[in-house]
């Protein structure tokens, strides 16, 4: 998990698609020591690409006569990206996709806020009907490689789901998850150490 310095955390209202863009920008580069540059995240992370196109298609998607049309962008973005999210999916701010390749996110899934992912992570559904069938994640939320969150389970605040973790019942806010199916692990830790400082991709 990471704590967002207080300089990144700004008023919803009126923050304008450059600030929303630089605010990306600075949390990307707090949450992948590989970043050198925010010219390299522009140009060469798939994962920023498909979170700035998700949230133009998620406001076409609440005017009936674009839904087509963004959901034809979501699958270029798709194509380009190695990244499916659904137009109907609620995404919050500072949002990171790492390395990006095969993570879906679901139509109704709803995600908090300094929410990280890495890749081939699925928010997905368990159910046919027209219902809520996709995840609720918290905010600073860490989700590892390979995880499966499905159907309408809530994920609690700063939980850390762990690599190829598959979850089909809700997490306690803090929690680590492991395995399959999911359970909730609670690591020894020290008073110097923190669960902020563990990486959940060693929990496999």
């Amino acid at each position: 998990m990471y704590d967002v310095p207080a300089n990144l955390v700004a008023s919803r209202a009126g923050l304008g698609w450059l600030a929303r863009l630089r605010e990306d920008l600075a949390a990307a580069r707090l949450r992948d020591p590989a970043v050198r540059s925010s010219a390299e995240l522009l140009l060469g992370y798939p994962g920023m690409h498909a979170i700035w196109s998700h949230r133009l298609t998620h406001r076409m998607w609440q005017h009936p006569g674009l839904m087509v049309l963004a959901r034809l962008i979501s699958l270029w973005t798709r194509s380009f990206t190695g990244v499916e999210i659904h137009p109907g999916a609620t995404i919050g701010r500072r949002f990171f996709i790492d390395h990006g390749t095969g993570v879906v996110i679901g139509e109704t899934a709803e995600i908090g806020d300094d929410v990280m992912l890495y890749h081939d992570v699925t928010l997905g559904g368990r159910s046919l009907q027209r219902v809520k069938r996709h995840p609720t994640i918290g905010n600073g939320v860490v989700i590892g490689a390979g995880a499966r969150i499905l159907g309408p389970v809530t994920v609690g605040d700063k939980a850390q789901i762990g690599a190829n973790a598959v979850v089909v019942r809700d997490v306690p806010a803090g929690a680590v998850v492991v395995g399959v199916p999911g359970e909730v692990l609670r690591p020894r830790v020290s008073e110097q150490d923190s669960l902020d400082a563990v990486d959940p991709a060693i929990w496999i």
